[in-house]
Order: C-alpha cells, then structure tokens, then sequence
C-alpha cells in the first residue's frame, strides 16, 4: 500500500467514525429490549417447566383415574403450552428420596389447552412405584411440576398419509383419544381407525367416550379386540397383520403404536410384514421392560445379577448397586441421583449418558442411538441394562426444585 492509499484508507475510517458516532447521537435514550417476541414464543411453545395443579379428579373403575389440571399461576405458570394431538408431557416426581419423571400422553385437546386445561389418564400399576402413590396422595389442589410438550407421534402432513391407524393397549388408547376428539373439533384434518386391544369387553378404558365420538363423525372408527373372551361385535384374539389389512384403508395409511412394551415385541412383528415406506411406522411404549434377558443378543452370564455401577456428576461420584433386570435410569432413581430423562423408552435421548468403563445391554428394538454414540459409548439410559460393573457420567440438570 503506497502513502496515497494508507491516507486514503485512514480517511475512509475516519468518516465511518462519524457516522457511527452519528448513528449513536440519533438514536432513541430507551433501554434495549431485554426479551424478544421469538425468544418468549419459543418459551411458550417449548417451556422447560410447567407447574401444574389438579382441578379435577375423575374415576373409571377401580384401576384407572383422570386428573384434570390448570396452570399453577401461584408457581409462575400463566398459560399451558400447546401441543400436537398424540404428545405427552414428563411429570417430575419427588417420592421419598428418588427424583423420578413419568411421561403420560395428553388426552385433552389442543384446543382445552388454549382453555387452559390438561388431561392425564392413568392407569394403576399394581406393585409399581409411581400411580400407587399418585392414587394415594394426589388430590383437587395438589400441584406438580412437567415439562413441555414432547413426543413424535402425531400426524404430520408432509411425512403421514391422511389415513392413521391407529394400535392400542391398555391407556395406550390416551394420545389417540386427543386425536379422535381434535377430529371431531374440526382442529385435526385425518382419518383415523383405533385398533384397541383389551383384555375384557367390561374393562375398556375410555371405550364409551371413545364410541360415543365414533357416532359422532365418520372420520373416526373403533374397533375393540378382546384377548380373554368372545364377544358379538368384538374382534377376538390379537392384534394382527390379517387384522390390521382387514380394518386398514384402501388409501395410503401410517400406523400409530401406543401400549405396553409385551404389545408392542408382537404387533411390531406383525406390521413389518405390511412392509409399509419408511417414516409410516411410530410407536410411544408405557413403561420400560423388565425382562431385557428375553431380547435377542442378552447375554445370559448377567441374567438374575446385581452390579456396581459408579455415577460421575461433575466432579462427584457415588457407587450403587444396579439390577441385571432393571434399567441404568431406574437404579439412578433408587440411589436418590436426579438423572434426566422424558420418554423412558430410548425415543428422546433426553438421558443420554456415556459409559467410560463395563458393559451394558440395549435391546436392538429400542436402540434409537446415532452411530457416534455407540462408537463413543454414550447409550440412553431408559433402556440400557448393566451386564458388568461399570462407571457411568451423567449429565446435570440444575432443576431439583423443579421436582414435585
């Protein structure tokens, strides 16, 4: 650069100078803004907490409840956070020293949401950790803490067919009781065939609600199957490739799952032979398997043990033991260890976490993991099961008053 240019380039900055000082003079003397319309609607759409109470408390039988909620405006929440009919929220639970979370699918609507209203349907597990002391403590008042929205199972135009169809087992039946109700509110353009599995024709969760929005629109069909007993204007048996064809329309179609993990190893088997284009295929399982032996690839040296598995934090460790038969995620929860987690079903990798040293076991059904991730040793620890000792770095989640 020759002295010609140098002064040339000296000037140019000098006037930009200027015209920054000018811009600066100009401008208005009001504080910046210290939020922004995109980063308040992305909280509203996707909070990381929402802080619930129970409004109402409604029994179907002896086994099963729906809790009704309101936003906990007293906790800060002023709206609920809509959602796509068939996702779920994670409640956060504080029972006796474990930090636990179940995800429940959200049977009310979008459009109850806007009204400010939430509906979980809960069937009681008997011997299990969580409904047993929901049935117990909960009632009109009690608050809880969940997280947002999440799920992958609801309709989506540019990857679904207009047609659902639409595999359920026990309060499996919850995500698509929102879609059916949405359809019926004119809010969801699909079509939708409930498939619904039960034990007895006595003992259907929601069957009457559900029929009575079958006869209110055509786009809505149910079909019960029975597994325990025949019944005129039931369906007997399983839910089965010939089944499903059988109640399946002509017209392109995506199927739906929602049910127990036992439902799911046998209807999966029946839907691969259908052979449906990729993506047409989803599933949300209630509850981890508790039998990982019974999955192909298990290695039956581990079956019935009990290991020890240590937990980094940040720069804190623990030693638990952790059950052959029970997932990382559950012995975190035992051992008092606030560990994250959403789906509890390998879907979400919400708990994602690295294994620095031993084996563990994921069966191939629910191993949703990226390739770098088996490579560098992280698994979800939902349904991951130890086969030896080993060391296990959990991500921190500072939300421990968060839990209810």
């Amino acid at each position: 650069m020759n002295k010609n240019e140098e002064q040339a380039a000296f000037t140019k900055l000098g006037e930009l100078n200027q015209r920054r000082q000018e811009e600066i003079n100009a401008a208005a003397a009001t504080d910046l803004p210290k939020t922004y319309p995109m980063n308040e609607l992305v909280k509203a759409l996707h909070p990381a907490t929402q802080y619930l109470k129970v409004t109402e408390i409604i029994d179907h039988g002896p086994d099963a409840k729906s809790f009704v909620f309101a936003p906990d405006k007293d906790k800060g929440t002023t709206k609920l956070a809509t959602f796509q009919p068939g996702q779920y929220i994670s409640l956060r639970l504080h029972i006796g020293d474990s930090y636990v979370t179940r995800p429940y699918a959200i049977r009310s609507t979008p459009l109850q949401a806007k009204e400010g209203k939430y509906v979980l349907t809960m069937k009681l597990v008997n011997g299990g950790f969580v409904t047993p002391y929901i049935w117990k403590n909960w009632q009109v008042g009690t608050t809880v803490a969940a997280s947002g929205p999440a799920g992958e199972l609801f309709y989506e135009p540019l990857r679904d067919g207009k047609n659902i169809v639409a595999i359920a087992g026990g309060s499996g039946i919850t995500p698509f009781y929102s879609m059916a109700q949405a359809i019926l509110e004119n809010t969801l353009d699909v079509n939708l065939t409930i498939l619904y599995g039960s034990r007895r024709h006595d003992n259907i969760l929601l069957g009457d609600e559900l029929q009575g929005i079958a006869e209110q629109t055509n786009r809505v069909k149910l079909v019960n199957v029975l597994s325990d007993e025949e019944v005129p204007g039931f369906e007997h048996g399983f839910i089965s490739k010939d089944l499903i064809e059988k109640y399946a329309p002509a017209a392109d179609y995506s199927i739906f799952i929602s049910g127990p993990s036992v439902m799911y190893q046998f209807v999966m088997k029946e839907v691969a032979q259908l052979h449906l284009a990729p993506g047409r295929v989803r599933h949300e399982l209630n509850g981890n398997t508790a039998a990982p032996d019974q999955f192909a690839g298990y290695p039956a040296e581990a079956k019935g043990k009990t290991f020890s598995m240590t937990v980094i934090t940040r720069d804190q460790s623990k030693t638990i033991p952790a059950a052959a038969n029970e997932s990382l995620l559950i012995a975190l929860e035992r051992a008092g260890i606030i560990a994250p987690s959403m789906c509890r079903s390998g879907i979400c990798s919400a708990c994602r976490s690295q294994v620095l040293d031993g084996h563990t076991f994921t069966p191939t059904e629910f191993d949703h993991r990226r390739a770098a991730d088996r490579e560098f040793g992280y698994v979800n620890t939902c349904v991951a099961y130890p086969t030896s000792d080993l060391t296990l770095k959990v991500p921190v989640h500072d939300y421990a008053n968060q839990f209810g």
